[in-house]
């Protein structure tokens, strides 16, 4: 790819600034006349390489803001696991303004749930609560690093579920407190009082409440 497309636009399309990972390629154009111009001469140049655009993935998405109120067809697109679409955000004065933004994407979102589920938390009774933040933080603060830098609070509904597996793992494990889950979530909530920096969901103020 670097050869069939990076040297490629360079070379045509000087003043296109883009970005590529693998085969997922991002263009920035000032139009959409240009947008349509650059896409077709992609289209060829690829079919020449032997390659073809992936049908659903390739569009032209309009980057509305605040200055940039029309409407398109397109006005959102995923890219390296981020949804980028308009969003409210605030400056550093504090008002309020409509800007084309990145945060974690649904897809993955689901992701993390899924993985957290392969743990299995709550299954691992003959492990110390220790244990479990030494066995998952580095995960957990990876996610924190790469999808936290933009919009962090929009991952942390996937990052409470370690949570709830965390509380039918006390339920588990002890067995006074199997069965009874407002117990067994005071008990965790009474563990983060003691140790808050346990777990990185519970750094980011995640975890269970007590009372």
């Amino acid at each position: 790819m670097h050869h069939a497309f990076d040297d490629w636009m360079k070379r045509h399309f000087p003043e296109v600034k883009f970005e590529r990972y693998a085969d997922d390629i991002l263009a920035h154009c000032s139009s959409q006349k240009q947008a349509g111009k650059v896409l077709e001469a992609i289209r060829i140049r690829l079919k020449e390489c032997g390659l073809e655009l992936h049908p659903e993935k390739t569009k032209i998405v309009y980057c509305k803001d605040a200055d940039r109120r029309s409407s398109h067809e397109h006005e959102s697109f995923d890219f390296l696991g981020y949804t980028f679409r308009p969003r409210l955000s605030k400056n550093k004065y504090g008002k309020h303004f409509v800007g084309f933004s990145p945060a974690i994407s649904k897809r993955a979102e689901n992701k993390i749930r899924k993985e957290i589920r392969h743990w299995a938390i709550h299954l691992r009774s003959d492990k110390s609560i220790t244990d479990l933040a030494n066995m998952f933080n580095a995960q957990m603060q990876g996610w924190v690093n790469y999808y936290g830098r933009y919009y962090k609070s929009a991952m942390y509904p996937s990052l409470r579920n370690i949570e709830r597996f965390l509380v039918r793992w006390v339920m588990r494990k002890y067995k006074r407190l199997q069965g009874h889950k407002r117990r067994a979530t005071n008990w965790l909530g009474c563990v983060r009082k003691r140790e808050p920096k346990l777990f990185v969901h519970w750094r980011l103020g995640l975890g269970s409440p007590v009372g």
